[in-house]
């Protein structure tokens, strides 16, 4: 049953018999007899077809939903059998928030396959509440968020301390200006921000939440890069990992603004299920453990 779901799967990605036979290496009329034999066993149709589309029903959703759920299972359960023989090895399916995916994980992901070549990692970049949520759906092996998932559903452990510095554009009066600054004092200024679910934008809101202000004018940008972008335009100022704006400091594109309080910490976290991991996800562990120390 697992290869009708494969089927069953790639078809909706594909929105389309004739282009999933075409990837699956299958004829078109092998694949709708996959569909209609998974269907007879469900009990229902699953899919709603024209001659210009194939989409999901109702009933489709639900079995869409946990057949990507199960084919995960099935591919961490061989995995973990052929871990019994073998050196850690196969694929390897990570998800990190923007932060740590786009600074960090490119140089853990290098160190590692330098010594474990026959690991094969696929990378997915998201907010930290997306990545949480394919991690439950078992569609990533392992997430690594900015601050700490409190559910019982997921393994988590922090990792890493990140510092979080206020960042302005050269020539700003915040940076020209030699006084001893408080938050309090920045509440006039534009800030530009990460969008609802990011970790770095709720490290924001708990320190304007510890400072008790509120600024006056927020901009909602939807990654880090455009609000490094918009920051040495002049655009605003904004709260940010040292990790994410190291090499612009060095290279002077900006400049940190010294406030009373900062830098503001948070942690980086792994999330993880509880059950028997791969030697691949081991060794990936190991790898991110060592960079980090």
């Amino acid at each position: 049953m697992d290869q009708h779901l494969a089927v069953f799967v790639k078809v909706v990605e594909k929105e389309n018999f004739s282009k999933a036979a075409e990837e699956l290496h299958m004829t078109q009329p092998a694949v709708s007899q996959y569909i209609r034999t998974l269907e007879e066993s469900i009990g229902t149709r699953l899919l709603e077809r024209s001659n210009k589309y194939v989409r999901l029903n109702q009933a489709g959703e639900i079995v869409y939903h946990h057949a990507k759920e199960i084919l995960a299972l099935y591919t961490k359960m061989q995995s973990l059998v052929d871990d019994l023989t073998n050196k850690a090895s196969g694929p390897l399916a990570i998800g990190a928030s923007y932060t740590f995916g786009e600074y960090i994980l490119p140089h853990i992901i290098a160190r590692m396959q330098r010594e474990y070549p026959q690991i094969s990692p696929s990378i997915k970049i998201q907010n930290t509440k997306e990545i949480i949520e394919l991690v439950k759906m078992h569609q990533l092996d392992i997430g690594i968020i900015e601050g700490f998932f409190k559910e019982d559903t997921l393994n988590s452990e922090v990792v890493s301390e990140d510092n979080m510095l206020i960042v302005a554009p050269l020539g700003h009066h915040l940076l020209t200006e030699k006084w001893e600054k408080r938050m309090s004092d920045l509440a006039e200024e534009t800030w530009i921000l990460r969008e609802e679910g990011s970790g770095t934008r709720e490290a924001a809101e708990n320190l304007f939440r510890m400072s008790e202000f509120t600024p006056k004018k927020i901009l909602e940008f939807g990654s880090t890069q455009l609000i490094k972008e918009s920051v040495e335009a002049g655009l605003g100022i904004s709260l940010l990992s040292q990790w994410a704006i190291e090499k612009e400091i060095t290279n002077g594109y900006m400049g940190k603004i010294d406030v009373q309080g900062l830098p503001f910490k948070r942690n980086f976290s792994i999330l993880t299920h509880t059950s028997y991991q791969t030697k691949a996800l081991k060794t990936f562990i190991g790898s991110l453990r060592g960079y980090l120390a």
